[in-house]
């Protein structure tokens, strides 16, 4: 009995080191650097960790020139080149490890995380922007190396985040634009805004690319740069984020890695993140862009792995903006809701449309184009005022924080700047809520209801009349 506990106190001693790889032979982790380093200078250095579903918790580094002499690393199955950006704390991304268990989830892959933080982690950012070029021709070498071994560049697929993105693009771009796909997490803006397409990441780099926005108003970078391109919450500004510098580094920093905390989440499957195609992110809230015609029968793109359903169409399309919008926290999906209605008043009213839906003691509301943590009376006058006039179909889209079931109830009211003077009414001949990413649920319909500015009626949801 004790030999049997011995044996169990080393396996378990080892294994807390990190030195059980199953293979017999220590694990190599990504390159950890003092302040000292970064501070003074750092020589670029490529590291390639493998992890394969036989040793997901343990990377082995590979040899840039003598690829079978890692016996893990299986040239028939496809790979996936997981590549990080600027690191000014240089201490490993803290997001790898996740990124990695969950790409082994995916399929059966090759994942390698491509660790340059000798190259990245330097004081001067304009330093390692240079130092990506370098390191992209390192990888190039690598890759054809992959390529003269056997490995098709279709089965390569490159993830970068913010400067790793270009990095990415630097490599796809030396390859011709032959490997399978890039994924690009909010391409990093400085020193790239306004550069041409050979000095960043573009549609070219590779014979897929997806990119995904999050802060296009700082860090990241504006415009479109793959044939699809995912905009969260408009690309900017994300919900949870720091408004104010007083919050240090997270509010430089926290809409920036909101793209890999979305895409972690995707990968998930936790998330359902759906986006839609449209011209504009005010349009998209306008509800004039919640239909996905060029998609069908496939629904409309996801955030994700895959993309099969929607590749092909997207390549003929070209250039793809879509949008979607999420909370502050996991798992960020919003419920959408498509909301029809018919106005009949003897004038024109304006306000904000706010709408809850109950269920129980619980309920989730909505406030169309109405930011939540603002005061009501400060958000009314930044929000944009619906207009309803005589005989009117207006149609909006409406998000909730929550997903409630089933609907008992239904509360709508109008919001206005009128703070004295008669209540005019408002009249409803009908209303109608379509889930938009639950095909399996009934619409609810309500008709003829009696409004008056700022008070809320509520009313039970009806089975929709075809008719009307």
């Amino acid at each position: 009995m004790l030999l049997w506990q011995l044996f169990g106190l080393i396996g378990f001693l080892t294994l807390c080191k990190g030195q059980d790889s199953g293979v017999g032979a220590l694990c190599d982790d990504f390159t950890d650097l003092d302040f000292h380093e970064s501070f003074l200078w750092t020589t670029l250095n490529i590291k390639l960790l493998l992890y394969t579903k036989y040793n997901l918790r343990c990377g082995r580094e590979l040899n840039h020139h003598q690829l079978s002499s890692q016996p893990l690393f299986n040239l028939s199955l496809p790979t996936a080149f997981v590549i990080h950006g600027y690191r000014p704390t240089r201490a490993p991304p803290f997001w790898v490890d996740h990124v990695v268990q969950l790409l082994s989830e995916q399929e059966d892959m090759n994942i390698l995380v491509v660790d340059w933080n000798r190259g990245a982690a330097n004081l001067n950012y304009f330093t390692a922007v240079t130092n990506t070029r370098q390191a992209a021709n390192n990888l190039t070498g690598f890759i054809l190396n992959m390529q003269a071994e056997g490995a098709p560049l279709s089965s390569v697929h490159l993830i970068g985040s913010s400067l790793g993105a270009h990095l990415a693009g630097f490599v796809g771009a030396n390859l011709k634009g032959k490997i399978g796909r890039i994924t690009g997490l909010d391409p990093a803006g400085p020193m790239f805004t306004g550069a041409t397409p050979e000095e960043r990441l573009d549609p070219s780099d590779a014979m897929f690319v997806d990119v995904l926005h999050t802060d296009i108003n700082s860090f990241g970078l504006r415009g479109q740069h793959g044939h699809i391109d995912y905009y969260a919450n408009g690309g900017s500004d994300q919900p949870g984020c720091p408004k104010t510098i007083f919050s240090g580094r997270s509010y430089f920093m926290c809409d920036h890695q909101r793209s890999v905390f979305l895409y972690l989440c995707a990968l998930n499957r936790t998330c359902s993140l759906t986006a839609y195609p449209c011209s504009s992110y005010s349009d998209f809230l306008d509800g004039q862009c919640l239909q996905c015609e060029a998609f069908k029968p496939a629904p409309c793109p996801m955030l994700g792995y895959d993309v099969s359903r929607w590749r092909d169409i997207l390549l003929r399309l070209g250039q793809t903006k879509v949008y979607f919008t999420t909370t502050a926290t996991l798992p960020y999906k919003k419920v959408s809701y498509m909301v029809d209605m018919v106005t009949w008043n003897r004038y024109p009213r304006w306000g904000v449309l706010i709408l809850r839906l109950h269920s129980g003691r619980n309920f989730t509301e909505a406030r169309i184009d109405q930011p939540l943590s603002i005061p009501l009376t400060l958000s009314l006058l930044q929000s944009k005022l619906f207009r309803f006039e005589q005989y009117t179909s207006t149609r909006l889209l409406v998000q909730f924080d929550e997903d409630l079931q089933p609907i008992q109830k239904i509360s709508l009211s109008i919001a206005t700047r009128n703070v004295i003077g008669p209540r005019y009414k408002i009249r409803l001949i009908r209303i109608r809520l379509s889930p938009l990413e639950q095909p399996d649920r009934s619409l609810m319909c309500r008709y003829d209801i009696i409004m008056e500015e700022n008070i809320e009626v509520a009313f039970r949801p009806l089975p929709c009349d075809p008719r009307l």
